[in-house]
């Protein structure tokens, strides 16, 4: 597990990263009929890779990677050992459980940020500006997603009213958060919107950004380079998506 250098315990800011395994069939399933699920998972693989490096190049506080259905599938492993993270597994009936649970653990520590995997646009400046805002003046801080949801929230204490009933994958999910955090009476900040890629045509997006390709070289140094399928030379190695 991860701890900034060179920052006082006020300051830091508990980061967790969600993420499914990546097994083919079940990963990206979105992307299964363009990509097929072999390529799919990998890119899974890929995004899970450049989040928790996002996530500790932030260098605001510990960094831990929440697993599912578990913690034992190898990517989870090989991320584990390249950035030196903790790995947890999810528990909980839905996502919206399963976020409340690590807040509940995390945030007995102090304020907490959790993000998922599927938003390569995801800066550490992103990261080191939410985590200001929970060491500030506000209770809560989001970076909405152009699809309706949203691609990171930070909670300086539990608030199990913003993940209960939720429709997850629906693009309300941002509006009603707004609601709800309305009615708990929170103060919250929200960073500029971003993208994420779960269907189709947020591939031509991510080919365009090249915000893979240093990710994928840095974890095959980190694994001695025994590059395998899960780690796929580039992004050209994938299906024509036209």
């Amino acid at each position: 597990m991860n701890d900034a250098p060179g920052r006082t315990s006020a300051q830091r800011v508990a980061i967790a990263v969600f993420s499914r395994a990546p097994i083919p069939g079940e990963a990206k399933t979105r992307l299964i009929p363009l990509l097929g699920p072999e390529a799919a998972a990998d890119l899974q693989s890929l995004l899970i890779a450049r989040a928790v490096g996002t996530a500790v190049a932030a260098e605001v506080g510990p960094v831990t990677l929440w697993c599912a259905p578990h913690c034992e599938h190898a990517v989870f492993a090989t991320t584990r050992d390249a950035f030196h993270v903790e790995l947890v597994a999810q528990r909980g009936t839905d996502l919206g459980a399963r976020m409340f649970d690590a807040f509940e653990q995390l945030c007995r520590r102090g304020p907490t940020l959790i993000i998922g995997t599927d938003c390569p646009a995801l800066t550490s400046a992103d990261l080191r500006a939410a985590a200001e805002a929970l060491t500030q003046s506000d209770d809560a801080v989001l970076k909405p997603a152009e699809d309706g949801g949203y691609v990171l929230i930070g909670l300086r204490y539990p608030v199990r009213s913003l993940f209960h009933a939720i429709p997850w994958g629906d693009d309300s999910v941002m509006t009603i958060t707004r609601e709800r955090l309305r009615g708990a009476g929170l103060r919250w900040r929200e960073l500029s919107t971003s993208w994420d890629v779960d269907r189709p045509a947020d591939l031509e997006r991510l080919d365009a950004s090249g915000l893979l390709e240093n990710r994928r070289q840095s974890l095959v140094a980190a694994t001695h380079g025994k590059e395998s399928r899960i780690v796929p030379r580039s992004a050209s190695s994938w299906p024509n998506r036209q």
